[in-house]
């Protein structure tokens, strides 16, 4: 036995007593469609996360932003990330996934790559949009696939590491956003004409990572395999693909019915969209103290930190989001009771904003607020898990619930900062932690 496939025995990855064949089986679709998802996601919040950290390290002064210009920045790719989403995931039901979701991504590089040549806020906020707009399909077409292919004691895992990529995104964004800071701050190369050059910061971002989302993203038009139904991929033998569909049909998940009007009618009278859907905005509303306001409470403290160490020290929370989401995946898979960690999560994101919200506390206690967030962000693979473990029977109604759940999150991440969150009410955002505290509690207890 290998020395990998012990490690997996010993970490439960695969469900006790799985036979050689599908063992394999598995080992291929994780190669094939997740480690793909992750890589496509990771680099899709690889640049979202770069803005935030950008904000605090010069782009501020560099494009003269003033008040809370960086909340509409921020709405402006809010915007386009939402309004397309539904959308997203009905062409996903028609159209092959390995075409659609590459395609896509061709021009979400282009317009990540031009991000770095604004020179003032409105060409940013423009161009925000559009990158919003381009990556749409990511999260919620590679979260549909992903929980297409694999049993209900094995999503739970999936889900988990297809989200990380997320944090582990904005953490590598803070990382690299500190060394490009430390190493270019004093270069002349990044002075042009007495002042800041406002795009070298951001091309010592992007240019690395360019032939990096090049060789990921775009090999999906050849790797990625679609969804079991209607894959036509090399990379799996006809004997493998039919076992990839009765598999799964045995464990529960159903053939796809097929997107007609009845869809429609097979949402809204089912009361547990509703219920997800709700889920979702709660967890959506509660986390957001764990990002922005964070590191801006950092940045409000010069005699503690530096600006390298604002970038660094703002993704432990990203950090604490990864290992939480890991633990939580285990334990959903191995006792399949979605309802546990969901009730503590809520437990834990109501205890934090209200520590936030009366703010003159320990600071051992303020910081530990901050983490306690970052570890309420690794709910969102539970819901995931939970939604294609209750959608079983219904492929297309799953998709859509999988995007109205996410286009709400992400309209409720767009509104409420506007109004809650200001950046001009920084660090203290007393408004927002009192909403959150109050609203989760109404909707969620």
């Amino acid at each position: 036995m290998s020395i990998t496939s012990r490690f997996a025995e010993i970490i439960k990855w695969y469900p006790k007593g799985m036979p050689l064949e599908e063992r394999r089986l598995v080992q291929k679709i994780d190669l094939l469609v997740l480690v793909y998802a992750c890589l496509a996601f990771f680099t899709k919040y690889l640049d979202v996360s770069a803005l935030n950290n950008a904000y605090v390290s010069g782009m501020k002064e560099d494009l003269h932003l003033t008040g809370d210009q960086l909340n509409y920045i921020n709405a402006a790719y809010e915007v386009g990330y939402t309004v397309f989403q539904i959308p997203s995931n009905i062409i996903l039901t028609r159209i092959p996934a390995h075409y659609y979701l590459p395609g896509a991504e061709i021009f979400w590089g282009l317009f990540t790559l031009g991000t770095a040549f604004v020179t003032d806020y409105k060409q940013l906020a423009v161009m925000r949009f559009f990158v919003g707009l381009s990556a749409t399909s990511t999260y919620i077409g590679c979260l549909h696939v992903i929980n297409s292919w694999y049993k209900k004691n094995e999503l739970g895992k999936r889900n988990a590491i297809y989200f990380c990529a997320n944090p582990l995104g904005t953490m590598f964004a803070g990382y690299l956003q500190a060394a490009a800071y430390t190493n270019l701050h004093n270069m002349a190369v990044y002075h042009l004409h007495g002042h800041h050059n406002p795009n070298c910061l951001r091309v010592s971002i992007l240019s690395p990572s360019l032939p990096y989302v090049a060789l990921t993203r775009y090999s999906g038009f050849i790797f990625f395999p679609d969804v079991p139904e209607r894959t036509t991929t090399r990379w799996l033998t006809d004997v493998e693909k039919e076992l990839a569909r009765t598999r799964i049909q045995a464990d529960g998940f159903q053939k796809r019915i097929g997107l007609n009007r009845s869809i429609w009618k097979r949402l809204f009278k089912n009361w547990r969209m509703y219920a997800f859907v709700l889920l979702g905005l709660s967890l959506s509303n509660s986390i957001y103290g764990a990002g922005l306001p964070f590191i801006l409470w950092l940045k409000s403290q010069p005699e503690r930190y530096d600006t390298a160490m604002v970038n660094n020290l703002g993704t432990v929370s990203s950090a604490v989001t990864v290992v939480s989401a890991i633990i939580v995946a285990f334990w959903i898979d191995l006792r399949q009771k979605r309802y546990q960690p969901a009730l503590l999560f809520a437990i834990l994101l109501i205890f934090s904003n209200v520590v936030l919200t009366v703010w003159d506390v320990p600071y051992g206690l303020h910081f530990f607020a901050y983490l306690a967030l970052g570890a309420g962000v690794g709910g969102f693979p539970v819901v995931s898990t939970w939604i294609a473990d209750v959608f079983s029977e219904d492929a297309e109604a799953r998709a859509i619930v999988f995007a109205v759940r996410n286009t709400l999150g992400e309209v409720c991440s767009l509104v409420v900062p506007l109004v809650a969150w200001p950046v001009s009410h920084g660090p203290k955002f007393r408004g927002g932690y009192i909403w959150v505290s109050i609203s989760f509690c109404y909707f969620d207890l």
